[in-house]
């Protein structure tokens, strides 16, 4: 098996760390591909840095576009570099253009295809995420689910059992293997310049940033739950986010809450263990906030993370400013003592094992 890795946003990065270190422990064949989806420093190749991994050698830079127009781009690139390194196989991780672009590539030149993060549900299909990660499962000949719930969708969906591995969720890896380094890091300048307890905030959905009246209702729930608890939300935005922002004036009244632009990994954990409380929209930050034991609102009507929902960790706020005061009120007042359902940080070496030892035909 000649494996290619293929990645191409910040979260992908993370999460495909910890399976990059199993490959190389395991002396796999592999190399990894990048499609170029995330390509400023501060939200890609900072990351690489951070981790400690070796940059891709194949970034097709892709850059940013429609849906059509990257996922199209990625396939043409995907499919000449998959035919040019006599690649055997394919790995993608979770819901991006990417996973998709890659999963659809490798499927049609008849490569087996195995998806890190399988199962993963929000049941709302006007999210773009939600369409990558059905089509790429139902490609996939390994999947690999991070909790038995996850696995319980495939299975709904008829996928053949024989196919699906519950190994945990690799952010748990990732959380485990980076927290030291973050730690070490010292204190974050951020944090330095605050002095003094916050909230952390992130806000880049689709569903969110392209509608305005959602947008507003949004930065309006973070300003007025910062006002009302005499917390300041540290909020570091997208370049995407903050265009989108800065071009329909919805930052005027923002008073509590602190625009900075992206922060490398470490910098960013750092921020989410020492945060009184996150409010965000990103699936892998519910996660994060989960397994640190930090009380998380999502500001989205649903979630593919119901299991942070189930143990006490996170609660759905949507877009309403007065919803999100609530929720980050009662959250706040959580007792932080929930149980990790993500995994013991084990994930990486279930999924290569299962992967480079995969009687497949």
């Amino acid at each position: 098996m000649r494996t290619a890795v293929v990645l191409g946003t910040r979260p992908e990065i993370i999460k495909l760390a910890p399976v990059i270190r199993a490959l190389e422990k395991r002396k796999s064949d592999f190399f990894v591909l990048h499609t170029g989806q995330h390509y400023s420093y501060n939200m890609d190749r900072v990351f690489f840095e951070n981790l400690r991994l070796e940059a891709p050698s194949i970034n097709l830079r892709v850059g940013s576009g429609t849906h059509a127009e990257e996922t199209g781009r990625m396939m043409i690139g995907i499919e000449k570099v998959l035919k040019a390194e006599h690649a055997t196989g394919l790995l993608v991780e979770g819901d991006t253009n990417s996973v998709l672009a890659g999963a659809l590539t490798a499927a049609k030149l008849h490569l087996k295809v195995g998806h890190v993060e399988a199962g993963l549900r929000s049941w709302d299909r006007r999210m773009p995420e939600e369409l990558n990660r059905i089509v790429a499962d139902h490609l996939s000949d390994l999947l690999f689910s991070p909790t038995s719930q996850s696995k319980s969708n495939l299975l709904r969906e008829g996928i053949d059992p024989a196919k699906v591995f519950v190994t945990g969720n690799t952010i748990v890896d990732s959380v485990n293997q980076n927290l030291q380094l973050a730690t070490r890091a010292g204190q974050s300048s951020i944090v330095a310049r605050l002095g003094s307890k916050y909230m952390l905030a992130t806000v880049h959905r689709q569903e969110n940033v392209d509608d305005p009246e959602r947008l507003q209702g949004i930065l309006a729930g973070l300003e007025l739950a910062a006002e009302r608890t005499e917390m300041p939300v540290v909020y570091p935005a997208h370049p995407r986010s903050r265009k989108v922002i800065e071009e329909r004036g919805l930052g005027k009244n923002l008073h509590w809450v602190r625009m900075t632009p992206p922060v490398d990994y470490l910098q960013f954990l750092k921020l989410e263990k020492e945060a009184q409380l996150i409010l965000t929209d990103s699936g892998g930050v519910q996660e994060e906030a989960c397994i640190l034991r930090v009380p998380c609102v999502t500001m989205r009507d649903s979630t593919e993370r119901p299991e942070t929902v189930q143990v006490g960790a996170n609660t759905l706020a949507g877009a309403d400013p007065k919803v999100i005061v609530k929720k980050a009120l009662q959250m706040l007042a959580r007792e932080r003592r929930w149980k990790n359902p993500f995994g013991d940080g084990k994930a990486a070496q279930r999924i290569v094992k299962a992967w480079t030892t995969a009687p497949f035909k």
